[in-house]
């Protein structure tokens, strides 16, 4: 198992030097065959996207597809496939530098800047993680209430019981985090395929909703939902954790292996990301197909949704899969989201806490003003804490972004492993569309 140290010279260009592993109970604990066919390798390293994969498919994301599709029918397919093809590029950066430096994202911030500097890092990446866990456990909480009427303050209880879940099977393995996963990805796939059979879109428009359109700049209106659309898909937990997770596989210290790493993990977490712009766009194709084909472009609740389901498509079958959807990514995004809060708090602080005490404690932050707003405003009052969690998440963005692209920049901390020239234009391009368009959000939330 090789920590932080083993990037040799590299240790230099910190201001600190490393310290303990990133997640050392499974740090380099899954084996990389030597020698075999590339798909024998590609296989080994799989996994790791497919958990960051979650956070773009959260239900934080849910609502604005379903506006987006109810108001707009499939324009805004473009945002989706562009807001994706940006995450693919982030995640790409943030695996390279786990695998080079041997650092995650919040360990190399706590190792480069001032500790006032990594303090208040920490703090916005904890209200991101709250923001974000608040979204999957309101979710997951809408879900329950759905499917088998469970109130939704006893919904957001029930909830808390994921972080034992996480526990138990972390502590038999890894590998057993990631095929759980996996299985709640293609359960969440499946349902959305059987959705759209129902639904019946039209087939050419939906083609063309991929090719961008000047309309989306031109309409306030779309314009702001796309924004919305892009806020809700790249999440900055998710940058911390892959550069984490990255290192759940044990390469060779060589600039062979860490290639090899490299190459490997960037497939495995486009892939993955895929599926997550299949699940997106399936949202927005599904709210698209019935509710702007049936003239109600006002719907953008979820709850509203799945009762609307049932009569337009004309099956009882096809709100129950919407249900199971929703179930199964905010169980999902539960799994990877208390990860990410491990991640940051022992990255960012240097501090080891029982995973469970941890996990529990993440847990709680969301809980807590989820089962009060509840309590004393309903359902109506969880609607607007989700998107009170989304506009946390788009303010923290660039916080998690600039730090990324800066060190994966910078030829002393990553030496052969370095950002070409053509990446490093391509991802401050893509820092500073994202900024822009959050601050744009950010404005006119408050002001607009």
């Amino acid at each position: 198992m090789v920590g932080p140290s083993a990037t040799g010279s590299q240790d230099d260009a910190w201001r600190t030097k490393g310290s303990q592993p990133s997640l050392p109970e499974v740090h380099g604990s899954l084996r990389i065959p030597m020698k075999g066919s590339w798909l024998k390798k590609f296989l080994a390293f799989a996994g790791p996207g497919y958990l960051v994969a979650v956070g773009y498919m959260d239900p934080g994301n849910w609502a604005t597809d379903i506006a987006g599709g109810a108001m707009f029918g499939y324009t805004l397919l473009s945002v989706i496939l562009i807001s994706n093809l940006m995450a693919v590029l982030l995640q790409a950066l943030a695996g390279r530098l786990g695998i080079v430096t041997g650092r995650d994202l919040a360990q190399a911030c706590r190792d480069h800047y001032s500790k006032p500097v990594v303090f208040g890092l920490w703090i916005l990446c904890e209200l991101a993680i709250a923001a974000c866990d608040l979204a999957e456990v309101i979710g997951s909480a809408i879900a329950l209430n759905l499917l088998f009427g469970i109130p939704i303050i006893y919904g957001v209880i029930i909830t808390v019981l994921d972080v034992f879940i996480v526990l138990l099977l972390q502590n038999k393995g890894f590998r057993y985090i990631e095929t759980l996963v996996i299985v709640l990805i293609f359960t969440i796939g499946a349902c959305f395929i059987t959705e759209i059979f129902f639904a019946k879109p039209d087939t050419s428009a939906l083609f063309a909703g991929f090719i961008p359109s000047h309309h989306i700049i031109m309409d306030p209106t779309m314009l702001y939902i796309a924004i919305g659309i892009l806020g809700a898909t790249v999440m900055p937990h998710n940058l911390y954790l892959h550069s984490s997770i990255v290192q759940t596989r044990r390469i060779e210290q060589t600039e062979l292996g860490k290639r090899e790493a490299i190459k490997y993990a960037t497939w495995d977490s486009t892939i993955a990301l895929f599926f997550a712009l299949f699940i997106n766009a399936a949202i927005l194709i599904i709210s698209a197909a019935t509710f702007n084909k049936a003239g109600m472009t006002e719907v953008a609740d979820i709850s509203e949704a799945y009762d609307l389901l049932t009569p337009l498509l004309g099956t009882a079958v096809g709100s129950v899969l919407f249900g199971v959807a929703l179930l199964a990514s905010g169980q999902n995004s539960t799994l990877t989201g208390t990860l990410a809060g491990q991640i940051v708090m022992e990255g960012f602080l240097n501090i080891r806490i029982a995973a469970w005490l941890r996990r529990l404690i993440t847990r709680l932050i969301a809980v807590i003003p989820a089962v009060i707003v509840t309590a004393i405003y309903g359902e109506s009052g969880t609607t607007d804490l989700l998107i009170l969690s989304q506009i946390i998440l788009s303010f923290q963005l660039s916080f998690a972004v600039i730090p990324l692209i800066q060190f994966t920049s910078d030829k002393k901390k990553m030496g052969k492993f370095v950002n070409p020239l053509w990446v490093k234009l391509l991802a401050w391009f893509v820092a500073i569309i994202i900024i822009g368009l959050n601050i744009y959000l950010l404005y006119k939330t408050f002001f607009g």
